[in-house]
């Protein structure tokens, strides 16, 4: 292309190509999305491999069987991108055979997410002694304790379990075994 082309190209108001990059400015936003399939073998594999081949991130992942009779399992997929990108998606996931919807929950005002997190946390002393404060300011329960040691459980969304890790840091973590996100909608309707 010449450069006067070039220059014509970019003074048109329509794109100068296929692969247009207007949406690229789009500020990047969190998804958790509900998948309802079909519980049968490859599924999920099929789900995730809709991600990876496209090179979009999986921040959390959860699946779980929903409905024995009907053979429904629900996979929770929390990831991020550009609103156009999302949009993609979830076009893309309802062009799977097995997947019978897609929810965003995110969008949703009735949307309700939690997580589960295990934190094994380490101390003695002063330590031991505000950790276990700090776990009654977050409701934690304490389900294995040693003379050194405590397992917490917590629930919550997955900024507050976040913020519980980040205080027990300095007071000793050892380890933390987190779940993913699950989602589900208020109200009587399913899905």
């Amino acid at each position: 292309m010449s450069p006067q082309d070039l220059t014509k190209a970019q003074d048109r108001s329509e794109p100068a190509s296929a692969y247009d990059m207007s949406h690229a400015e789009e500020t990047v936003e969190r998804r958790t999305l509900a998948v309802m399939v079909d519980n049968e073998p490859g599924v999920l594999a099929r789900v995730v491999g809709l991600f990876s081949g496209r090179g979009y991130n999986i921040d959390s992942l959860t699946v779980a069987e929903v409905d024995a009779n009907e053979h429904r399992s629900r996979i929770t997929i929390v990831t991020q991108g550009t609103p156009h990108i999302l949009e993609q998606i979830e076009a893309q996931l309802l062009r799977i055979v097995p997947v019978d919807k897609v929810i965003d929950i995110t969008k949703s005002k009735r949307g309700i997410e939690r997580e589960l997190a295990l934190v094994k946390v380490a101390g003695k002393g002063e330590a031991r002694v505000e950790a276990l404060r700090i776990s009654q300011i977050f409701r934690a329960n304490v389900i294995d304790t040693t003379n050194e040691s405590f397992i917490f459980e917590l629930t919550g969304a997955s900024e507050k379990i976040t913020q519980f890790v980040d205080l027990m840091r300095p007071l000793g973590l050892v380890e933390v075994s987190r779940t993913g996100v699950l989602s589900i909608k208020r109200g009587k309707e399913k899905g």
